[in-house]
């Protein structure tokens, strides 16, 4: 199993380099970066600069707004810059972020990502042999390089891994027959969504596309709460309350809800975090529910406890994602719980 870990959302450009070594000397495989409120490459780069072994993966790119020849352009030179060390994580957000956050238009998403990756995948194969490998599709279309414009033929860069991020089953399906892995999002990590819906999706795509998921990484992106003691983790649990009522409040997360027993939380958390009536928040996001929802324990007992969310994975690579603790002087806690799932 391979554990990565991420970046807070709103983290300074001057602190990546900081965590991502943090991230390298705890063991870690490698690297999530994001895309909230930085350029996800520009961390990328700035983390593959500062570490010398771990994967950095943005986790993920918002695809449709940006062309894919730029992101396949961008991949390209993080991979040669670190000698294969990046991988690209592609997703979709939802309709409101991309046309009225990013101004962009929007589109079908499971198709049009399918087209994206399609884009990409012949980008890499251009710059690899150095003639054009056309695309064409009902979204995209790829079928102009110039010599003058061409990184190639170029046989020495590791081509990029494409990941997916994705909840439905469509773009599961999408995920399954184009990509070579995908990272679930913290709202859908559970076992049930694990076992009945994400890698039956993604089976029924690989046999779409005549391909085997024997290599395909599935990682689940799994949330915890922990510390050393059972008092840290009941202040870590305080934590957490705000951020599980703001990523539970999304409609496409109500079904996670319903799995664990609630299916009638989600409208409550949106009228909520609506009304920003976050006073009410132990009312709504009780200790009861957070227990069902997030695996929580301490760390000399999380190693297990991750272990038995991740139970339903067969016939993928599997990998988790766990946080790096907030105070640099857990980091030798978390290490030994990442060398035991790595074991």
């Amino acid at each position: 199993m391979k554990v990565y870990t991420g970046t807070d959302a709103a983290i300074d450009l001057s602190a990546i380099a900081d965590v991502a070594r943090r991230a390298e000397a705890a063991g870690y495989d490698g690297l999530h970066v994001s895309e909230t409120v930085h350029d996800p490459f520009l961390l990328a780069l700035l983390a593959l600069q500062a570490t010398e072994r771990i994967v950095v993966r943005t986790s993920v790119a918002l695809a449709f707004v940006r062309s894919p020849l730029l992101s396949a352009y961008t991949a390209w030179d993080l991979s040669k810059l670190s000698g294969g060390r990046f991988h690209l994580g592609l997703g979709s957000q939802v309709r409101q972020n991309v046309e009225d956050r990013y101004a962009m238009p929007w589109a079908a998403p499971s198709n049009r990502m399918r087209e994206y990756a399609g884009v990409v995948r012949a980008a890499f194969d251009t710059f690899r042999t150095g003639e054009l490998v056309p695309y064409e599709g009902e979204h995209y279309r790829f079928t102009r390089m110039q010599p003058y414009f061409n990184p190639g033929p170029d046989s020495t860069t590791p081509t990029p891994p494409v990941y997916l991020g994705g909840v439905g089953s469509r773009m599961l399906r999408v995920a399954g027959e184009v990509a070579d892995g995908l990272v679930t999002h913290p709202t859908n990590s559970d076992p049930g969504y694990l076992a009945d819906e994400c890698l039956p999706a993604l089976s029924e795509g690989a046999a779409a596309a005549g391909r085997s998921l024997q290599r395909f990484e599935l990682v689940a992106g799994l949330q915890v709460i922990t510390g050393r003691t059972d008092a840290d983790v009941a202040a870590e649990r305080e934590h957490r309350r705000r951020l599980f009522a703001f990523l539970h409040s999304t409609p496409a997360y109500r079904g996670a809800l319903a799995r664990h027993g609630f299916p009638d939380l989600q409208p409550r958390l949106a009228d909520l975090v609506r009304r920003d009536d976050w006073h009410r928040l132990t009312d709504v996001v009780t200790d009861d529910v957070l227990s069902a929802v997030v695996p929580t324990a301490r760390y000399d007992a999380l190693a297990a406890v991750v272990r038995e969310r991740i139970a339903p994975l067969r016939g993928v690579d599997v990998g988790v994602t766990l946080a790096l603790p907030d105070d640099p002087a857990d980091d030798a806690a978390m290490a030994e719980v990442v060398a035991e799932l790595r074991r």
